[in-house]
């Protein structure tokens, strides 16, 4: 649907007075009767524009003679309940006025609680029927669209509504999905400080853990400052992949936190976008975006424990024959390494004795 913008009032909403307004609404162009109303046969009612729409549609010839009284009449189907309409030559300026309708819509005018025509807005114009405003929303192709486009245009086979139902509807919808992503966002936001606090002690426990083996070993003889060297390391490799990887997740919580935020004030800008055409034209991608985006699922946060740095722990409390096997206590894998050690330290313990004598010897 192609349209144009123009100027046309718009309806104020009459709250106190609902049910007689719906009462009062063309088939048609969806909107208030306008003057005159004409009855037809099956007792339904259409504005007398509305209908000679319709008669004129479906009857081309007779609008082609440009003449409103021609040697025979039409015929049309009603639009509420498809009863044919017969026609005499005078056309729809034939069928008779409902006065009485016309002085209900006089009546609701004026103890209407609210204006009718409160304030002049802008409005998009059908560019095929360049005097019918945009006024109804095709279901089908979910687009706005007029109320001629309806009747003989393009959406004649489509389901349509109100524009104002749509209009509520998909402003709901979004402003459901910005209140989702406001609350998602701020406990995106308390992951990421809880992280934050997370990196915060793993540098806190790493820096405990440093301290207390230089402590310990600067007790123990220089055999143990290329161990101490080797061990701080490991500690700084672990610590370095640990921050590393909470790291990586506070960017990713960060970058989705900003793209929700931007979607956030993108979606309120639109919403407050006073055109309901306009807005409904770009409403339904920026409600497809809110809601793929509250559905994103972010990578899960560190196991509890993560920041401990405990099994890097050494302790001292060996005999000289056994500094160089110092490590970190890794649980009940390292028995056989253990046994090597042993062995190793047993051969290394013995051969300084059996060389010694022959070393004395010698002086």
């Amino acid at each position: 649907m192609n349209f144009t913008v123009g100027f046309k009032p718009l309806l104020g909403d009459a709250h106190s007075m609902d049910n007689l307004e719906k009462q009062l609404i063309c088939p048609i162009c969806l909107e208030m009767f306008s003057k005159p109303v004409v009855i037809l046969p099956c007792q339904h009612n259409l504005c007398r524009k509305c209908a000679n729409d319709i008669f004129q549609a479906s009857n081309p010839l007779w609008q082609s003679r440009g003449s409103t009284t021609v040697s025979s009449g039409g015929r049309f189907r009603c639009p509420s309940c498809r009863h044919e309409v017969v026609l005499d030559r005078h056309g729809v300026y034939g069928l008779q006025r409902n006065l009485l309708v016309e002085n209900i819509i006089d009546i609701y005018k004026q103890e209407s609680s609210r204006p009718l025509h409160s304030k002049a807005e802008q409005h998009l114009m059908c560019e095929e029927h360049e005097e019918e405003k945009i006024n109804i929303y095709c279901l089908s192709c979910e687009v706005p669209t007029c109320s001629l486009c309806k009747v003989f245009g393009a959406h004649k086979d489509c389901e349509v509504a109100p524009l104002p139902t749509i209009y509520k509807r998909q402003k709901s919808e979004l402003s459901d999905g910005i209140a989702m992503l406001v609350a998602g966002n701020d406990r995106v936001q308390a992951v990421i400080t809880q992280m934050e606090e997370v990196c915060q002690t793993i540098e806190d426990n790493s820096r405990r853990q440093k301290q207390l083996l230089n402590q310990r070993f600067e007790a123990l003889c220089s055999v143990l400052e290329e161990r101490k060297a080797e061990l701080l390391q490991t500690l700084a490799r672990e610590q370095e992949e640990k921050l590393q990887r909470v790291r990586g997740l506070i960017r990713q919580y960060g970058d989705h936190l900003e793209a929700s935020s931007k979607l956030v004030e993108s979606a309120i800008q639109s919403m407050e976008e006073p055109q309901m055409a306009l807005y409904l034209q770009q409403a339904k991608e920026l409600i497809n975006k809110v809601r793929a985006m509250s559905k994103v699922e972010l990578a899960g946060r560190p196991e509890p424990g993560y920041e401990s740095m405990e099994p890097f722990t050494v302790s001292v409390e060996h005999v000289a024959e056994m500094l160089r096997t110092i490590d970190f206590q890794p649980g009940a894998s390292g028995e056989e390494e253990d046994e090597e050690v042993a062995l190793d330290g047993e051969e290394g313990s013995a051969g300084p004795e059996e060389e010694r004598p022959e070393g004395t010897g010698g002086h």
